[in-house]
């Protein structure tokens, strides 16, 4: 069956930084598109970012541009979520997820459970 782990989370200062990781099993991780997603409390899940199949092109929501960086190793069936310069905004439970294809639209397949970040201020 299809798994996506997170890991990575933890408590971080504003200005710090976090790798956020997602090991994939269970899928021919070469032929998904991988995501990042993150529900903050009381607020809807949102796009993070997200890295075509072979690594060659990512998305990020304007607010993250500059400071998150997505890449995937395909030999270790692992994406990364690199955040840096963090505000207490970022504050949230980061998701990875995972769909066949090159585009990042909706529908996503498969999903994590998820990992905390908490940026303190």
């Amino acid at each position: 069956q299809v798994q996506l782990v997170e890991s990575g989370g933890g408590l971080v200062q504003a200005g710090g930084s976090l790798r956020l990781s997602c090991a994939a099993s269970g899928l021919t991780f070469s032929s998904y598109a991988m995501g990042w997603f993150r529900q903050a409390p009381g607020k809807e899940r949102e796009f993070v970012g997200g890295i075509s199949m072979s690594g060659s092109s990512t998305s990020s929501a304007d607010s993250m541009k500059g400071r998150f960086t997505i890449s995937r190793d395909n030999a270790k069936n692992t994406v990364y979520l690199q955040m840096n310069s963090l505000k207490p905004e970022d504050t949230a439970v980061y998701y990875c997820a995972a769909k066949r294809g090159n585009n990042f639209f909706p529908p996503w397949e498969y999903w994590g459970q998820g990992t905390q970040v908490t940026v303190s201020s």
